[in-house]
C-alpha cells in the first residue's frame, strides 16, 4: 500500500502491506534508509548513484538470476522474518532477509510478496476501506507529497554530511522542483 511515518518514533517508518483480496493491512516498522529505498523505487526516482538494492538487482540479473517472490513467514517478539526466493537456471535459492530489504528487492523485480496466514492473523489490522483490485506493484503509496519531500531532504542532509556536494546540488534541485 505504501509508507507512512510512525508517530513518536524518530527516523522510523511504517511500511503498510495490504491483502490483494481482503481488507487487512500489515504494518511493518522499518528504518529510514530502507523506507527511502522503497519510496524511491515506488516513485520511480533514480538517484545519481545506485542504492544497495539497485546494485543487488543488477548483480542478480548479470548472474542470470531473478527474485521470484518474497515470503514473510514468521513474527517473533515483534520481529518479522522473511525469505527471498531467487531463481536461476540451477533452481531456486531461499535466502533469509529482513522484510524491509526483501520488499525493497521484490519491488525492483516486480515480484509478489506473500505473508503467512498466521502472521497476518496475528499482526494484521482490519481496514474499513474497500480492498484494492491492483497488485502491490501497481499501487501507489498512500503518502502525501510531503513524505516524499522529507525523504529527499533526509538524503540531501546525508549528502551534505558526507561532503558529496554534487549529489547535494542535484537533490536540492529535485526538492526545489517539488516545492515549485
Amino acid at each position: 500500500m505504501g509508507l507512512t511515518t510512525t508517530p513518536g518514533t524518530s527516523g522510523a517508518y511504517a511500511l503498510v502491506l495490504t491483502e490483494k483480496s481482503g481488507s487487512r493491512r500489515l504494518p511493518i516498522v522499518i528504518g529510514g534508509f530502507e523506507a527511502q529505498a522503497i519510496a524511491l523505487e515506488l516513485e520511480s526516482i533514480r538517484p545519481p548513484r545506485p542504492m544497495t538494492h539497485d546494485l543487488m538487482k543488477e548483480m542478480l540479473e548479470r548472474s542470470d538470476a531473478a527474485v521470484h517472490s518474497v515470503y514473510i513467514h514468521t513474527l517473533e517478539e515483534g520481529t518479522f522474518f522473511a525469505q527471498v526466493f531467487v531463481e536461476n537456471d540451477k533452481g531456486t535459492l531461499e535466502l533469509d532477509a529482513r522484510p524491509s530489504d526483501a520488499i525493497a528487492i521484490a519491488i525492483r523485480f516486480e515480484a509478489p510478496i506473500y505473508v503467512a496466514k498466521e502472521v497476518l492473523d496475528e499482526a494484521g489490522v482490519e481496514s474499513d476501506e474497500e480492498p484494492s483490485q491492483t497488485s502491490p506493484q501497481e499501487s501507489t503509496p498512500k503518502e502525501s507529497p510531503k513524505s516524499k519531500l522529507e525523504l529527499l531532504e533526509e538524503e540531501l542532509q546525508m549528502a551534505i554530511d558526507t561532503e558529496n556536494y554534487e549529489k547535494a546540488a542535484k537533490l536540492r534541485d529535485q526538492i526545489q522542483s517539488l516545492k515549485g
